[in-house]
């Protein structure tokens, strides 16, 4: 009975001992990192992450940058080719007006013969004109001008202006008798500039181009003029115009921004006109001489020559359209001795764009013989 005391000691005092070694064991364990991160922290706070040894690289910027917002305003560039078609009307009549000038108009319907040299500002022209008694019904009216001139977002300029024109005056029939008129105007080359202006949505934009032109026209006039005193001379008339212009190709210029350039093709303009118009030519004096002269005028049968390809429009090919205005003239004239005549004159249009209100302006020295 004595030795079963004794084992279960012996197995207690193995027991304890190996508890003993445990305890002791792990007291030597070190620290662990997370441990040691908890020191000081309240109940609930989760570790601090440890700092990177290699810190991440800044973000290196974009190769490829956004593109800049595509424009628009195809649709204004195509309508500002009606603009073009504005101008080159505007230019066929003021060719016209600059050329009458050549063939007499500021000057009564009978007269004797005479040479005239002139100046005119407005538009400048210089140039001679007179006109020669060919039979006793039959005259010859001439003249040549250099010119320039520009309206409305054109420029015409290196422009040789040449027109000639027959006069059958009934003089046989007395004072108040028929005339008849034939003749034409010449412009064979000039230089032309055309400015073309529209809108975009990153802001407007305006080109303007070089390009050769001509104008042609030719014309019959039919009228009654009267001799109602020695002093006094009126006429009225009815003319029929015909008129052509040709103007070579060209593309837009360079210019720093135009998205939605355009090429014009080679063309021609053409428009008929009637005029009904009258004068009335006073001697005041001796010394005195005035002319005033008007009328309106109609254009009909009118077409552009321009056929434009648009950027983003494709082709575009504007109207011309039939339009009236009143046309004027006039003439101051000094005799400052026998047969010498210093001329003071002016002609000019009024009406609607695209032939709007103009004036031309000059002096002139006339001599009789």
């Amino acid at each position: 009975m004595a030795r079963l005391p004794v084992r279960e000691m012996l197995l207690a005092a193995a027991l304890a001992a190996m508890a003993t070694m445990t305890l002791a064991w792990g007291f030597q364990q070190p620290v662990s990192a997370a441990t040691l991160n908890l020191t000081n922290c309240e109940e609930g706070c989760s570790p601090s992450p440890s700092p990177s040894p290699y810190p991440s690289p800044s973000p290196s910027p974009n190769p490829y940058p956004s593109p800049s917002p595509t424009p628009t305003g195809a649709d204004s560039s195509g309508n500002s080719v009606g603009g073009l078609a504005d101008q080159r009307f505007n230019q066929m009549i003021t060719n016209r007006v600059l050329g009458t000038v050549l063939l007499g108009v500021n000057e009564q319907v009978n007269c004797s013969d005479c040479i005239s040299a002139f100046g005119s500002a407005g538009s400048f022209s210089a140039g001679i004109h007179g006109r020669k008694e060919l039979t006793n019904n039959l005259s010859l009216l001439a003249g040549i001008a250099y010119t320039q001139y520009n309206e409305g977002g054109y420029k015409i300029t290196s422009a040789p202006i040449g027109a000639f024109a027959l006069r059958y005056d009934f003089t046989d029939w007395g004072s108040s008798r028929p005339f008849f008129d034939v003749g034409t105007i010449l412009t064979p080359w000039e230089k032309a500039r055309y400015t073309r202006s529209y809108d975009t949505s990153l802001g407007p934009v305006s080109v303007t181009s070089s390009t050769n032109a001509s104008n042609y026209a030719v014309y019959g006039r039919a009228g009654w003029m009267s001799r109602i005193s020695p002093r006094d001379e009126v006429a009225a008339s009815i003319e029929i115009w015909q008129l052509w212009q040709r103007v070579s190709g060209y593309s837009d210029s360079a210019v720093a921004f135009n998205p939605f350039d355009a090429s014009i093709a080679t063309g021609t303009d053409r428009t008929s006109l009637v005029k009904i118009g009258g004068q009335w030519t006073h001697l005041f004096g001796g010394n005195i001489e005035t002319n005033i002269n008007g009328g309106w005028v109609q254009s009909f049968a009118s077409h552009s020559g321009i056929v434009a390809t648009v950027t983003g429009q494709g082709m575009v090919v504007p109207t011309m359209g039939n339009q009236g205005w009143f046309e004027y003239g006039g003439r101051l004239g000094f005799r400052v001795q026998k047969g010498w005549i210093v001329d003071l004159f002016a002609n000019g249009t009024l009406g609607p764009q695209p032939v709007g209100n103009t004036i031309h302006g000059g002096v002139g020295l006339r001599i009789n013989y």
